[in-house]
């Protein structure tokens, strides 16, 4: 348990039944009236930013969350399957955790967040950027397009498609955002 007064930026604590981690507070004292405490909180399992304002001194669950680093082995019908860098335990783990689940690659590491009492996966968080090779690119020809953004449709080494500039060709690598699956960079060899 903690007050209003231990809040901190990142911590966890558990309101209304779900986990949330705290992104920011400002303590509030009016002129007028009890003190309060101003919040952002994020959902820990699906990312959406509430506002909520605590009373000051309101006793709260903290949670415990650890970080661990894991290693994507294999995708089979129970889900990806990774295993952690320093233990070599193996968890499974549902593919509605997974942001982006076409950009992960046999072998990349990613950081899942546990809930540190019940050993329960509560995220996982891809690296920001992943270079990918292309494996197919359509061939891509100039002056066939009304805007000076042309994209074609490309494969990536994981099977998914993205779109991509015309000067993309198969072989390249390519930087893609984690966050929306969008074509980055090409990569300097």
């Amino acid at each position: 348990m903690a007050s209003t007064a231990d809040f901190k930026n990142g911590m966890c604590i558990e309101h209304n039944g779900q986990l949330f981690q705290i992104v920011q507070f400002q303590h509030v004292k009016p002129g007028k009236g009890a003190a309060f405490v101003r919040t952002k909180l994020k959902n820990v399992k699906t990312g959406r930013v509430i506002e909520n304002t605590f009373n000051a001194g309101v006793k709260v669950n903290t949670v415990r969350v650890e970080r661990r680093p894991y290693q994507f082995l294999y995708k089979d019908d129970m889900g990806f399957n990774f295993m952690h860098t320093e233990t070599f335990e193996q968890v499974s783990i549902e593919e509605e955790f997974v942001n982006n689940p076409g950009l992960i690659k046999e072998g990349q590491v990613v950081e899942i967040n546990f809930h540190a009492e019940t050993e329960t996966p509560l995220t996982l968080e891809m690296p920001t950027y992943v270079e990918m090779l292309v494996t197919y690119a359509e061939p891509g020809e100039k002056g066939n397009t009304a805007s000076s953004t042309a994209l074609k449709r490309c494969n990536i080494e994981t099977g998914a498609e993205i779109m991509v500039p015309l000067f993309i060709n198969e072989g390249d690598v390519i930087k893609i955002s984690t966050a929306d699956g969008n074509y980055n960079e090409r990569v300097k060899k």
